[in-house]
């Protein structure tokens, strides 16, 4: 008899952490391409702070869309908790790195982007692989 296994979105704070590090890795390569972008392209650095924003965005945005395509309930909730989760990250490896967090316009960019991807995600056509929920 075949063993029945939930899936990782089943579980709330365990697929939290996936969306939370999915949003890492998608704010790292963007800002990674962002800095060749400054470097090859514009080659001068007054673009730097909108670009590091947009790489928030996108970051936040993508965690939170994963989060909510995958999780199907509480696109709102679960993308603003995955934008705050991800500036509780980079806010602690601010204060390892730098000794000071991140700022509150970072909070913000991020809840929002958050909120927006959680919400497309809920309402986003609901993916072929999903069988528990």
């Amino acid at each position: 008899m075949r063993r029945y296994r939930q899936s990782l979105w089943a579980n709330g704070p365990l697929s939290a952490a996936a969306a939370v590090l999915c949003g890492l890795v998608c704010i790292a390569a963007a800002s990674v391409l962002s800095a060749v972008i400054i470097d090859i392209v514009i080659k001068d650095i007054h673009m730097a702070g909108a670009l590091a924003g947009a790489s928030l965005a996108f970051g936040g945005y993508m965690g939170s869309y994963i989060f909510g395509r995958y999780r199907r309930r509480k696109g709102l909730f679960g993308g603003s908790l995955c934008g705050a989760l991800i500036y509780c990250v980079l806010s602690v490896a601010g204060v390892i790195v730098f000794g000071a967090p991140a700022g509150i316009k970072k909070l913000l960019l991020l809840t929002f982007s958050g909120a927006a991807g959680g919400v497309a995600g809920v309402n986003s056509k609901r993916p072929k692989n999903l069988r528990d929920q």
